[in-house]
């Protein structure tokens, strides 16, 4: 249920801010993103799967966090990132 280390590189190079890049808001936030849509396709197979969805709670809480602290510090970083994930707010 979680992403290959080829995806996870795929998108931290994507996301990254600079080179060696991997722990600003928007790597943190793509990489948090990409595993609650793999996960969110789980669950239309896995409707009981309630220990999963715990998880799935848990990076949506993270990430929400990452990305109230990414507006409050820069709101440009925060509607490009955003806008390139394609998350609704």
């Amino acid at each position: 249920m979680s992403i290959t280390a080829e995806r996870k590189a795929e998108v931290i190079k994507e996301y990254a801010v600079k080179e060696g890049d991997t722990g600003s808001p928007e790597v943190q936030v793509a990489i948090l993103t990409d595993r609650i849509v793999t996960l969110t396709d789980h669950f239309k197979s896995h409707k009981k799967d309630n220990h999963s969805r715990r998880g799935l709670l848990k990076m949506v809480n993270s990430r929400r966090s990452l990305l109230d602290y990414l507006k409050k510090k820069d709101e440009a970083r925060y509607q490009s990132l955003i806008k390139r994930l394609g998350l609704r707010k």
